[in-house]
């Protein structure tokens, strides 16, 4: 894997690692001021979110690098085998 193609990967993980822990903890506020939406959170805390999705990411990514790299399942050889 190159950089460009790892770099890549990283950031559609990232994406979608992001998609998945942005619902964690959401508490919406019981009655929200008039005009505003009753589903936005009260505190959104995004700054931890993507903390925490950047670690998993890079978790995820890490064992993507090693399948990859360790040739246990051959992307090239299952291509010429079609």
């Amino acid at each position: 894997m190159g950089i460009v193609s790892g770099i890549v990967v990283y950031v559609i993980t990232w994406w979608v690692v992001l998609f998945a822990i942005l619902p964690w903890g959401v508490r919406t506020e019981e009655s929200p001021d008039p005009g505003h939406a009753t589903s936005a959170p009260v505190k959104p805390r995004l700054r931890l979110k993507f903390a925490v999705t950047s670690v998993v990411a890079a978790v995820i990514w890490v064992g993507i690098f090693a399948l990859v790299q360790s040739d246990l399942v051959s992307f090239r050889r299952n291509a010429a085998g079609m």
